[in-house]
């Protein structure tokens, strides 16, 4: 068997077997639609006012940064597993990551984007 028969083989199992779920659900689901089920929900209160409201660009601002500095781990704990093994190098490459992002972390402090109004 090839190394990636396997892995295809168990894909498509997975794959079928999603479908194959979502049918039988669409099939057998009742579908009772009533206007309480119907209505946006707001954490058990009754929806007050338009659902559309904008958000502020700071909101998305805010949850990009915290998914760059939080990427940062997913670099940092593979590389302090094999730290001893990569040698001047790999810490040369590390500080140059740590270097860009704390230049990011200066900017987006200069700019305001880590203060909330």
């Amino acid at each position: 068997m090839s190394i990636y028969q396997g892995f295809f083989i168990f894909a498509f199992i997975l794959l079928a077997l999603g479908v194959i779920l979502v049918v039988v659900n669409n099939l057998l689901a009742l579908r009772r639609p009533y206007k309480e089920k119907l209505i946006a929900y707001e954490c058990g209160l009754d929806p007050s006012g338009d659902t559309r409201i904008p958000f502020r660009i700071r909101f998305y601002l805010i949850g990009l940064l915290f998914l760059v500095f939080d990427v940062e781990i997913v670099f940092l704990y593979p590389w302090a597993i094999v730290f001893d093994h990569l040698g001047l190098f790999g810490f040369i490459e590390i500080f140059v990551f740590m270097i860009m992002l704390l230049v990011a972390y200066i900017y987006a402090w200069s700019e305001g984007a880590l203060t909330w109004e």
